[in-house]
């Protein structure tokens, strides 16, 4: 009988009287007695309960305190009311009240010319540029809520488009967009719909609203670091949810989000967030509510 050949019962198996291995160049073969392979194998079960038991054995005698870390513990941080209200450690960007926080980007020494409206947002002022924040930032968590007018006119990319740029890469629309933009029964190019890093990340879904109504974007943000010599040490990531719901899921930036060519890094450290004034001529879009917990 070949060596590899046997019967299986359930729960058992049967061997041959002897099992025979031809030996090359040799006229006698080698056998093994049925007899002593199965205690053999009994005894190589047996092995293996007792070293699990061993093992159980050791675990049990663990004190829980072996595996317990105390410190350094994690600091308190007070939610909000809602979901959409800044803890405790959040920095206030816009509550409505003033445009502190803020300047324009292509001169930051003048002050953001946006409109301060009665009911706690503020509305582009087409024309008068970009805003940024006069603070830099690397690593954080962002929430900003913005509205696209009811009376929005337009389409594909003129329609309430404005962007969200999460780190300044220099001045106008330099940076990393996420696009802000009405795509609520209005289609364009699907890699610069709202949801989007604009040009490079295609939303995983459509969760817009209809216009007339607020919406939202909560954004963790891992700034790209560079080596001395300007080459990137690690890409910037992005997760992002729109209106509650995960459009991009720790996407890794390959640069910038230029509007024509290729995206490329240049060095830089932390950055101003910019808001923008895109310039389509559809109705403007007003922002409200933005804080931020650096990370």
């Amino acid at each position: 009988m070949n060596a590899c050949q046997y019967v299986m019962n359930p729960g058992t198996f049967s061997y041959p009287s002897a099992v025979v291995f031809p030996r090359a160049n040799s006229i006698w073969p080698f056998s093994i007695n049925k007899k002593n392979t199965e205690m053999k194998t009994k005894f190589l079960f047996g092995v293996g309960i007792m070293s699990l038991a061993l093992h159980a054995g050791a675990q049990q005698k663990m004190d829980p305190k072996e595996t317990e870390v105390w410190s350094p513990e994690p600091k308190i941080v007070t939610p909000g009311a809602t979901f959409a209200d800044a803890p405790s450690d959040a920095i206030i960007l816009f509550d409505g009240k003033n445009l502190d926080e803020w300047s324009l980007t292509d001169d930051v020494t003048k002050p953001a010319g946006w409109t301060l409206n009665g009911d706690g947002s503020m509305t582009v002022k087409k024309g008068t540029g970009t805003i940024q924040t006069k603070r830099n930032f690397m690593d954080y968590q962002l929430h900003i809520e913005y509205k696209i007018p009811s009376n929005i006119t337009g389409s594909g990319q003129a329609r309430g488009n404005s962007g969200i740029f999460l780190a300044s890469a220099g001045k106008g629309d330099d940076g990393y967009e996420l696009q802000v933009l009405d795509n609520y029964n209005n289609k364009t190019y699907v890699n610069g719909q709202v949801g989007s890093m604009y040009k490079q990340s295609i939303p995983l879904e459509n969760a817009c609203k209809k216009p007339g109504e607020w919406q939202t974007y909560d954004v963790i943000w891992t700034a790209p670091r560079f080596n001395d010599d300007g080459s990137v040490k690690s890409a910037a990531r992005v997760t992002a949810f729109h209106n509650g719901v995960l459009v991009q899921n720790n996407y890794e930036l390959k640069g910038n989000t230029p509007y024509i060519g290729k995206p490329v890094y240049k060095k830089h450290g932390p950055s101003p967030i910019k808001l923008q004034d895109h310039g389509d001529p559809s109705e403007p879009i007003s922002y409200r509510n933005i804080w931020l917990r650096e990370l």
